[in-house]
């Protein structure tokens, strides 16, 4: 390990994990404006989209960029300029910084060699679309971004049927059809959902339905169909309407029509069984 991370360095700088707006100016805070004003050195995904945001000071501050490809490499330069008393703020290109985009591993170094890290905190489309959705909000699970390519994507919402809590999914607008097509095929048609695009933007849109009807309203308004989106399906649990029907019955029936493994995953789905309990009590039947 490094000797600085075991002394645990003296430096009196911070790293500041700055949040900016995801789309209206106006939520930009003035404590993050303070904080960006005396900064040497603020480290942005984009520094062409980040340096718009910037507001007047005396001196330009150093620009790093920091994205997915480069930040491993470029710890040590930030860290060393950290340790010898330089404050970083961390910006994302919207939002709140490390949600979904670089950040971690440049966090961690700086915990792992004593040096403060402190948010500013503000605007993030998770929670804001979170906040004006609808649906539960006293557990939620964020996924992010699903693959771009529809098999891997499938397979991942298939692992996530059966979650009970609201489940929030980044996507971009010119994906959404074929989101919400996948989303509809693993999920079902009736599971509730919300969709919220361009949050805090001019042309906002935050649409409550059922996942079939949000494909719908997508496929027929092509201007559904640019800028960013967030997707939150409702859990399971509490939004079919097929968990009153009587286990047993419904296991009578699967098992007699699909084969095991299928029959099993939908009674688990559709009563909250275990999916072994499941799978179990379709051989006991299919078995009699």
């Amino acid at each position: 390990m490094d000797k600085r991370a075991e002394q645990k360095s003296p430096s009196t700088a911070t790293l500041w994990v700055v949040a900016t707006p995801i789309g209206h100016l106006d939520d930009f805070s003035p404590r993050a404006q303070a904080v960006l004003t005396k900064v040497a050195v603020i480290a942005a995904e984009d520094t062409r989209v980040s340096q718009k945001l910037l507001p007047a000071r005396d001196s330009a501050p150093q620009w790093f960029s920091l994205h997915d490809h480069n930040e491993a490499a470029s710890i040590h330069t930030l860290i060393q300029r950290l340790l010898d008393g330089d404050d970083i703020a961390l910006v994302s290109d919207a939002g709140t910084p490390l949600i979904s985009d670089p950040g971690y591993r440049l966090v961690s170094a700086a915990h792992d060699h004593g040096i403060r890290v402190s948010p500013i905190p503000g605007p993030s489309a998770a929670i804001a679309a979170l906040s004006a959705a609808g649906l539960a909000t006293d557990r939620f699970y964020f996924e992010g971004f699903l693959s771009a390519k529809s098999s891997a994507r499938r397979r991942r919402l298939r692992a996530l049927a059966e979650n009970t809590e609201t489940q929030i999914f980044y996507a971009p607008a010119r994906d959404l059809v074929d989101v919400l097509e996948d989303m509809l095929a693993e999920f079902g048609p009736e599971r509730q959902a919300t969709l919220a695009r361009e949050l805090t933007k001019q042309f906002e849109t935050v649409r409550r339905g059922t996942l079939a009807e949000l494909k719908m309203f997508v496929e027929s308004d092509t201007n559904q169909q640019r800028g960013e989106a967030v997707v939150l399906t409702a859990g399971a649990s509490s939004t079919n309407p097929l968990q009153a029907i009587e286990p047993m019955a419904l296991a009578h029936e699967l098992a007699k029509e699909l084969p095991p493994a299928r029959a099993a995953r939908i009674l688990a789905r559709l009563s909250g069984m275990d999916r072994r309990d499941a799978f179990a009590q379709i051989e006991r039947l299919r078995a009699s």
